[in-house]
């Protein structure tokens, strides 16, 4: 066994993580979006949103 192994295990190792974070991040992303659009169509909205216009007068 070399320093050679170790080094290279960690690399491998440090890059199957990252990986691994990077794809839960973009899956779970892809999540909240759908549950997102899925509010939306429901007509629950953001509030940071305007709020739509009403037939009424404005006070």
């Amino acid at each position: 066994m070399t320093h050679t192994f170790y080094i290279s295990a960690s690399y491998i190792v440090a890059t199957i993580v990252i990986l691994c974070l990077i794809g839960w991040v973009w899956l779970d992303g892809r999540a909240r979006q759908k549950e997102l659009a899925e509010l939306e169509a429901s007509g629950i909205r953001r509030r940071s949103a305007r709020p739509a216009p009403t037939d009424g007068a404005s006070s």
